[in-house]
């Protein structure tokens, strides 16, 4: 079994301007598009782009990987079964409750993924662990051992951490993802999104791309267009874990044109 995993380096200056909500606050939690940081970027988010704008992001995105522990990266991974959230947060309901809303709005958004939050961990695919940030490396730690954490901090230096293993025909068997409840709302919900998001296969960041939230440079804070492209494509059934890059770009065309509808309409798009 091999292991991926990726981090996300938020810009500090972002969790010091925007306050997050108190373990002891009953307000309901803030959705995005409450968030200004959030808002302000749903109204200049980019929703048209050109097959090849597409096309190579999902490349630079489905094949490779930020750092892996062991196995090859030139396949695609993805899950092949119905994906489970268990979501382990104590004392935090409002974080918990805001994770449980990204997965559904993840479930929304990909055509052809199963996934939803379950209450058995013994169920779950995906573990989302909620942290203090001064308890992030000791997590790391607990999870990877000491020598590993270390190389992680060193190669990483990550503000919240996905990865996830796979079996040896590339087909994700399960995934870890950590995120930091203490750093703002903002930073909770693009790491959120973005963890999950990368925890079912995209999981190499690029530079190379700026629609991407698979770009350490850029911060989003909700489920965007572009991004909606590259995980339906990857859960496209005619797209199978372990293809070749040369295999799925063969694909590309005819897949591309029936996930174009359905980003239409689920975002309310023109066709």
């Amino acid at each position: 079994m091999h292991g991926y995993l990726r981090s996300t380096r938020t810009l500090l200056s972002l969790g010091l301007l925007l306050a997050g909500t108190g373990a002891g606050d009953a307000r309901p939690p803030r959705a995005p598009a409450d968030i200004p940081a959030i808002a302000q970027r749903l109204r200049a988010e980019r929703k048209t782009f050109t097959d090849a704008d597409i096309i190579d992001g999902f490349l630079r995105t489905a094949f490779g990987a930020e750092y892996h522990l062991a196995g090859r990266v030139d396949r695609i991974r993805k899950y092949h079964k119905p994906v489970r959230v268990f979501i382990e947060a104590p004392g935090r309901p409002e974080r918990r409750a805001q994770l449980a809303a990204v997965v559904a709005d993840i479930a929304r958004h990909i055509q052809h993924l199963d996934i939803a939050v379950t209450e058995r961990r013994e169920d779950a695919s995906i573990v989302a662990r909620l942290v203090r940030d001064r308890d992030l490396y000791r997590t790391i730690g607990a999870m990877y051992g000491s020598d590993r954490a270390r190389e992680i901090r060193t190669s990483l230096d990550p503000q919240c951490l996905s990865g996830f293993r796979k079996n040896d025909n590339f087909e994700i068997i399960n995934s870890d993802v950590i995120l930091t409840v203490d750093n703002g709302d903002f930073t909770f919900y693009d790491c959120a999104y973005e963890e999950l998001l990368q925890s079912l296969g995209p999981i190499n960041d690029t530079t190379a791309v700026p629609w991407t939230m698979f770009n350490d440079d850029v911060q989003m804070g909700f489920f965007d267009v572009y991004d909606q492209y590259i995980l339906n494509i990857l859960y496209d059934p005619r797209i199978r874990a372990g293809m070749t890059v040369d295999e799925v770009r063969a694909l590309l065309p005819d897949v591309l044109a029936t996930v174009r509808p359905w980003i239409a309409q689920v975002n309310g798009l023109p066709p």
